[in-house]
């Protein structure tokens, strides 16, 4: 069975959540002109979003991380976007060498060893190319939900963050059958993973399906406590500072 056929469902106000994230975005688009960024990880909500603005024709630059480890499934979704939207998705990565001194020092599977080991992989992988992704911009755009976890339950449609930027979060109020209802409904491409019950994908060593009743993040870093599942990208405070430790220029 299809991720469409298993979670995509009409649901009452759904059209109303479709314009306020037009409205989301366009706004966001004006009052950050020529500076803001969609940071898709090519999860099934940043894939919508990236149709909205393509469907808009809104002057929103869409760029995503190529950690190295990602599935073969999702670095596939680039040149599907681009073919299918006749859009450019700028392709950031961690820098070479700071991943070869980390593998060299901690091994292949360093991100199970410890929470501080698996942080900083992300953070060499994710963080300083965000980092990169995100210099100069003054506001950028995410697929959170409050529905996605506890630590989101509160997501806003917008806040500031560590670095002064405002974070836009035009999905924050959808649920995951309307993620999927708006799929079916505009045939957006999406990872062939979704339909092996893998509902929130990052790396191939740190994603895992579900069970049915497990919750929606539960295939991410499966192996440790709850509250600690966040790789950093949606977390105030965290320092790129930590990449530097692990040998990544500043």
């Amino acid at each position: 069975m299809s991720a469409i056929e298993l979670y995509a469902r009409a649901s009452v106000g759904f059209d109303e959540r479709v314009a306020h994230a037009v409205a989301v975005l366009e706004s966001a688009a004006a009052e950050h002109a020529g500076r803001i960024v969609q940071a898709t990880s090519l999860g099934a909500e940043d894939m919508v979003i990236t149709d909205l603005i393509a469907r808009h024709g809104l002057p929103i630059t869409v760029a995503t991380l190529q950690t190295g480890a990602l599935h073969d499934q999702t670095t596939a979704l680039i040149p599907r976007i681009e073919t299918r939207y006749g859009i450019e998705v700028e392709v950031f990565k961690p820098v070479e060498e700071s991943v070869v001194h980390f593998v060299q020092k901690n091994g292949e599977r360093a991100m199970y060893e410890s929470i501080e080991l698996r942080k900083a992989c992300c953070a060499t992988r994710k963080l300083e190319p965000l980092a990169r992704m995100l210099a100069g911009a003054g506001a950028w755009i995410t697929g959170l939900r409050r529905e996605q976890s506890d630590t989101r339950a509160v997501v806003p449609f917008s806040e500031p963050d560590d670095k002064g930027r405002i974070k836009f979060n035009p999905l924050a109020d959808w649920s995951w059958a309307d993620v999927w209802h708006y799929i079916a409904a505009h045939d957006v491409p999406y990872n062939p993973l979704h339909d092996e019950f893998m509902p929130s994908i990052g790396c191939a060593p740190c994603t895992r399906a579900i069970a049915v009743g497990e919750p929606f993040r539960a295939g991410r870093w499966w192996w440790e406590d709850e509250k600690a599942k966040e790789c950093g990208l949606h977390v105030k405070d965290t320092a790129v500072s930590t990449v530097s430790a692990i040998g990544a220029p500043r």
